[in-house]
């Protein structure tokens, strides 16, 4: 169908097949109207404007063979992302994926608030050819990190590309291996953090351990160094909840460092010194997580690949730091 045929705000009416048994009417119709983001159609079933033989339904409503769907769609967003000149850092690039090193205080797409300055906007300029994404505004998306996560990013370039990581994620076949220096140490020197999330119950920007209503989290750690207040952790995640190393950290009581959302403190070189407090500025103003490798099947060649984003600076000058005064 065209677009003008889908944006008349006349109601449409589908007809089931035969080869359609117990698929969600989300994924049916996402897959009908692939120029509407999973999202968009999902807020449209939200606003009781679809129904299956008559009758109003959730998003995650089962379709049999023969049942009638009537739904009205409104216009395709027509918001463009604006190409902006914002320095990527490459690691790897072919013609399915580009491999980057995500720099701290960068948002990855847009969002509220937050049209321009972000990942997708140095993309566009960067890359004409990029996939079509998590959903709107979203182009060669499939993951992301928080703004002030730095390291390692796929990001791909065309739709069998996208669909094929996509799946290695919610397969949970793709192995992220992120840095993170914390304080204190923990009592065990490796150990899995099984814990499930759900948005805070009144900080509405926050995540919070909720045990009845959260979703399965999952994360193993392992010490590498142990310094006198500080330890660097290798973190492996085995589900993908925002917030979620953050939240688990923060969850046994060893924070992230200057990870003020979550409790983590600003580091000064006078700190790690024990000298008397003096007016510096801290050895690292942003919430010290790094995102260091990442391991997937290549979507041309289906070989695993693994790639690697070398420490940044900041986390860099913080270790060598702990390391000189702080030695246990």
């Amino acid at each position: 169908m065209s677009s003008s045929e889908l944006n008349n705000n006349e109601p449409l009416i589908l007809h089931v097949g035969t080869a359609i048994k117990e698929r969600r009417v989300d994924k049916y119709l996402h897959g009908r109207f692939s120029n509407y983001s999973r999202a968009i159609i999902q807020n449209i079933i939200k606003t009781n404007t679809v129904k299956v033989n008559g009758n109003v339904v959730k998003a995650s409503f089962r379709l049999s063979p023969g049942d009638e769907i009537e739904l009205i769609l409104p216009e395709i967003p027509t918001r463009e992302i604006l190409p902006e000149n914002i320095p990527i850092n490459i690691i790897y690039e072919d013609d399915s994926v580009i491999i980057l090193n995500k720099q701290a205080n960068l948002i990855v797409h847009p969002a509220r608030g937050n049209t321009s300055g972000t990942l997708v906007n140095g993309l566009a300029y960067y890359c004409e050819n990029l996939s079509t994404g998590l959903g709107e505004l979203r182009p060669g998306i499939v993951h992301r990190l928080d703004k002030n996560t730095t390291g390692v990013m796929i990001v791909t370039k065309n739709d069998d590309a996208q669909w094929k990581i996509a799946k290695q994620f919610e397969n949970r076949t793709i192995k992220k291996t992120y840095l993170a220096i914390v304080h204190g140490t923990p009592e065990l020197d490796a150990d899995r953090i099984n814990a499930p999330l759900g948005i805070h119950a009144r900080k509405r920007e926050k995540y919070a351990v909720r045990h009845e209503t959260g979703k399965e989290s999952v994360t193993f750690y392992k010490i590498l160094e142990k310094f006198r207040g500080f330890s660097l952790l290798e973190l492996t995640p085995k589900t993908g909840r925002t917030h979620q190393l953050r939240v688990h950290l923060s969850y046994i009581k060893h924070p992230v460092v200057a990870d003020d959302m979550y409790g983590g403190k600003l580091l000064y070189p006078w700190q790690i010194k024990d000298q008397k407090p003096a007016a510096q500025d801290p050895v690292i103003n942003r919430c010290a997580l790094h995102a260091y490798s990442i391991e997937f099947k290549h979507p041309e060649t289906d070989q695993f690949v693994k790639f690697e984003a070398p420490l940044p600076e900041d986390m860099q000058n913080t270790l060598d730091l702990l390391r000189e005064y702080r030695t246990q």
